[in-house]
């Protein structure tokens, strides 16, 4: 500062120069704090989220989802709760046995540029011929991501929660995303669906780690 007061007229143009580096400077700094800040709020809200999503070996993941019969508020309540924690967890899908509840509801947003939508009553009456295997993990099984095969198209039928007709017509990771979906209704796992070898490994992952005191 005091090196600007003394040569005032020879040097403003290099003070002023050397001022906008400073507010540049901090303005870099201000945005990585915010930045920093948005990314740890982020992380625990993903914590909370899945504080409250059932978690292997929790018993209600092996359970049957029943049929719904009643389309009122607290459906459209339990959907958009479902719809909340499944963004705040950073998942693509979520089943209403994932959070304790034994309805056949799941909402699921593959394409982040669409809606995320609640399916009721899911049926998937269709499939194609043609499978894939891809890696997959769960929000209740954290840590696992194992190959699981499954149809590459399939057709869904079902209600909104409003109890409104719905039929989709997926491909490839939507159709995915709706199958793993659809077999937590029914109380099957990812870890079902592969092979041998990555179960054993995803179940040492799984396993309580035994304290050595």
């Amino acid at each position: 500062m005091s090196e600007a007061h003394d040569h005032e007229h020879d040097h403003a143009h290099d003070h002023e120069h050397g001022h906008d580096h400073v507010h540049e400077h901090d303005h870099d700094h201000a945005h990585d704090d915010a930045e920093l800040r948005e990314e740890a709020e982020a992380d625990a809200r993903r914590r909370l989220a899945l504080a409250q999503i059932r978690q292997y070996p929790d018993s209600a993941l092996r359970l049957v989802a029943h049929e719904v019969t009643d389309f009122d508020d607290d459906l459209r309540r339990l959907a958009e709760r479902m719809v909340g924690l499944m963004h705040e967890a950073r998942g693509v899908g979520l089943a209403a046995t994932q959070v304790g509840v034994l309805r056949r509801v799941f909402v699921f947003e593959p394409d982040p540029e669409q809606d995320a939508r609640a399916i009721v009553n899911p049926v998937i009456v269709e499939r194609g011929d043609e499978t894939a295997s891809d890696t997959e993990g769960c929000l209740s099984l954290q840590g696992v991501n194992v190959p699981v095969e499954r149809a590459t198209r399939v057709v869904l039928e079902g209600k909104d929660p409003n109890g409104e007709d719905v039929r989709l017509e997926l491909d490839g990771y939507p159709a995915r995303v709706v199958q793993h979906e659809i077999d937590h209704l029914d109380g099957v796992l990812l870890i079902d669906r592969t092979d041998d070898e990555h179960r054993k490994e995803a179940l040492s992952i799984l396993r309580p780690r035994v304290v050595l005191r």
